[in-house]
């Protein structure tokens, strides 16, 4: 009899753990959306010299970007695209 209330117990105990775990999630993934609802276009990276300033790195063009006579502002705009929110209205 007393397994049967340990079991019970444990049982509880670890829906409570993953019912909590899921609201969180679902919480932060409420709060994301609604920040990119806000958003139409926007970058990580302004440009080349924000990029530089932020992580303190050159932008490096790939052989495949020089191979294709890419400038390095065409480069750079393929690595670091616009993100658009495409919501329905």
């Amino acid at each position: 009899m007393k397994e049967d209330k340990t079991f019970e117990l444990l049982s509880q105990m670890i829906d409570k753990v993953f019912a909590n775990y899921y609201k969180k999630e679902n919480k932060m993934e409420n709060q994301l959306q609604s920040q990119a609802d806000g958003q139409t276009k926007s970058r990580l990276y302004e440009s080349i010299e924000d990029f530089t300033t932020k992580t303190g790195k050159r932008f490096r063009m790939t052989k495949d970007q020089k191979q294709r006579g890419l400038t390095r502002d065409e480069a750079f705009n393929e690595a670091n695209p616009v993100t658009i929110n495409l919501e329905k209205n």
